[in-house]
């Protein structure tokens, strides 16, 4: 086979690769904020819950947690699994465990925040959610962009760990191609794909991160 030919199977996964990204990145932010709230909450059998459950996912292997989740309900409940699982089951597992890592750096963002801002929003008779949302948020926002970004860019390269569901991303079709052709240029070629996307990533967040900059 022709180095055109297998980069053409192995970047026929792409779709799939970038489906589990942005699926990832739209699910696991807004939960990510919601477990930041529950981490930093006063009511201390919640706020532990949530501190213990960031600390299983964030201790463990996402690959381990994939395979809970796919084969979790079989074991637990004795469902039987549909090939849609799947999918969804990579997707659940990618997005809790980043939702995760997002929920710290969220919490770090809001408590950076000076006191005396909350105590300003309070004297010009903002409501708690008006200060979050008006005040608090954009802040936070501006604050977290640089470890968000990273956590973004790693996510790129952990798409790759879908292989242990057998779900056909870029690197499973490049392992499939790698074995079938006994050549190690389709992960070369993964690689200059997961490279690639890394690099439109980082500057699509650079560029965002600039125009957050408005004080300079």
């Amino acid at each position: 086979m022709t180095l055109w030919g297998m980069a053409q199977q192995v970047l026929s996964g792409t779709g799939a690769t970038l489906l589990i990204f942005f699926s990832t990145v739209i699910f696991s932010m807004p939960l990510g904020l919601l477990v930041a709230f529950g981490r930093m909450s006063k009511f201390r059998p919640l706020s532990a819950l949530v501190k213990g459950f960031i600390s299983i996912l964030r201790g463990t292997p996402l690959m381990l947690q994939l395979i809970v989740w796919f084969y979790g309900p079989y074991y637990l409940f004795g469902t039987q699994l549909s090939s849609g699982w799947r999918l969804t089951a990579t997707i659940l597992g990618f997005s809790i465990n980043y939702a995760a890592y997002f929920a710290e750096i969220f919490r770090s963002g809001i408590q950076s925040i000076p006191l005396g801002q909350y105590e300003a929003a309070n004297v010009l008779g903002y409501s708690k959610a008006q200060t979050f949302t008006k005040i608090i948020f954009p802040q936070m926002c501006k604050r977290v962009l640089p470890p968000v970004t990273n956590e973004v860019i790693t996510l790129v390269k952990d798409t790759s760990l879908a292989f242990v569901l057998a779900y056909s991303e870029v690197f499973t079709i490049a392992k499939q191609v790698a074995a079938a052709q006994t050549t190690i240029v389709p992960l070369f070629i993964a690689g200059g794909f997961y490279y690639v996307f890394n690099f439109v990533v980082d500057f699509v967040m650079a560029k965002i991160e600039q125009k957050m900059n408005y004080y300079r």
